[in-house]
């Protein structure tokens, strides 16, 4: 395997499973925060420092004992595949910049160990729609075939040290990605975020942190990791999450009995302006795969899976319309292409259902 197998396909492995309630909780993230002992946090430490640790990984980890995983440098890699892989949200935007950092990748994609990130050591595990527990139980056995290998940073009064004191202690993020058109278009959201962040926990965008919610998509993951067990963090958020479902799918059932003219004119004029646009830049597309999502789920839209949603969410996203092109491309050659993929993927669809629109 080599770097290119993680760059050609804009779906990895996992995103094409269907998970529980995936027609809202698009993914369930863990990921859980590490230090080396006796070696200085990456805010601190040396090049020399920061090479140790991913040839240190590079030796014991690049094997078959749990997956095959493959060790990618980011110095040695290029700005546009690096683009990429943040885009399909296999390393962080912070990884992306650093110069002495590397990834572990596991060949489905569902596994991505980040070295020399803001800590030593970044495990992330990816599952398809609502499996929090599944995820957890992944990250532990991938934590714990490390701790057999390493020595790591830990206190018996604070936990897993690491360089922010916001992970101090069980060093666990958990996270869901939900799509929540109908919460957002009755304004509901508003007030949801608010009493989310009261319970401890906190509403981002796609990428996370500093990230906007574009396409009514939002990210829920918990703020504090002292004090509370893994397992209590998760079931925290699992609580949250389903009352979230619960609440989504009643504003889909009130929108759609009581304004299902205007909603399904909403969904098609989308469905129009995707299927027909000759330009088109990143916000409006990401509404407009919003709402015609939304019209599948709803059985609205016949045809399409909203599978091919997932794939136009990342295949139109700057960094693989580049990749795809062969290099660079000004924002208005972006937007010509984006549209021009977008109405292929879509006449393919709708061509293998023998629902083939003459006008896209």
């Amino acid at each position: 395997m080599s770097l290119q197998h993680f760059i050609q396909d804009a779906l990895s492995q996992w995103m094409k499973q269907k998970g529980p309630e995936s027609d809202i909780v698009l993914s369930s993230r863990i990921r859980l925060a590490r230090n080396l002992e006796h070696v200085r946090f990456p805010t601190q430490f040396s090049q020399e420092e920061a090479e140790a640790v991913l040839q240190q990984f590079e030796q014991k980890f690049a094997s078959k004992d749990i997956g095959n995983f493959v060790l990618i440098r980011m110095n040695e890699t290029q700005p546009l595949a690096k683009r990429v892989l943040v885009e399909k949200h296999l390393i962080s935007p912070n990884l992306a910049e650093s110069r002495f950092g590397g990834c572990l990748l596991s060949e489905n994609e569902e596994i991505s160990v980040m070295l020399n990130e803001e800590d030593h050591i970044r495990i992330q595990c990816l599952f398809p729609g609502f499996q929090l527990a599944n995820a957890l139980k992944a990250a532990n056995q991938i934590d714990d075939w490390i701790e057999e290998q390493v020595d790591y940073a830990f206190s018996e009064k604070r936990g897993y040290l690491t360089s922010c004191p916001t992970n101090v202690g069980t060093g666990i993020r958990a996270s869901v990605m939900m799509h929540l058109p109908a919460l957002a278009l009755t304004r509901q959201m508003n007030r949801i975020i608010p009493a989310i962040n009261q319970l401890g926990l906190v509403v981002r965008g796609i990428y996370g942190e500093g990230s906007e919610a574009i396409g009514n998509i939002f990210q829920i993951s918990n703020q504090m990791t002292l004090g509370q067990s893994e397992e209590d963090i998760v079931d925290d958020l699992n609580s949250v999450t389903a009352q979230l479902i619960e609440q989504e799918r009643s504003a889909r059932k009130a929108l759609y009995q009581t304004s299902k003219i205007e909603l399904e004119d909403r969904v098609y004029r989308s469905l129009g302006i995707l299927s027909n646009c000759r330009m088109i830049e990143s916000k409006e597309t990401a509404k407009c795969l919003s709402d015609v999502r939304l019209g599948i789920d709803l059985g609205i839209i016949k045809g399409l899976s909203s599978n091919i949603l997932n794939e136009l969410m990342i295949l139109t996203q700057p960094g693989f319309l580049q990749q795809y092109s062969g290099g660079a491309l000004e924002p208005n050659e972006r937007d010509i292409k984006r549209a021009a993929i977008i109405r292929e993927r879509l006449r393919l669809e709708m061509h293998r259902n023998g629902q083939e629109d003459e006008t896209i």
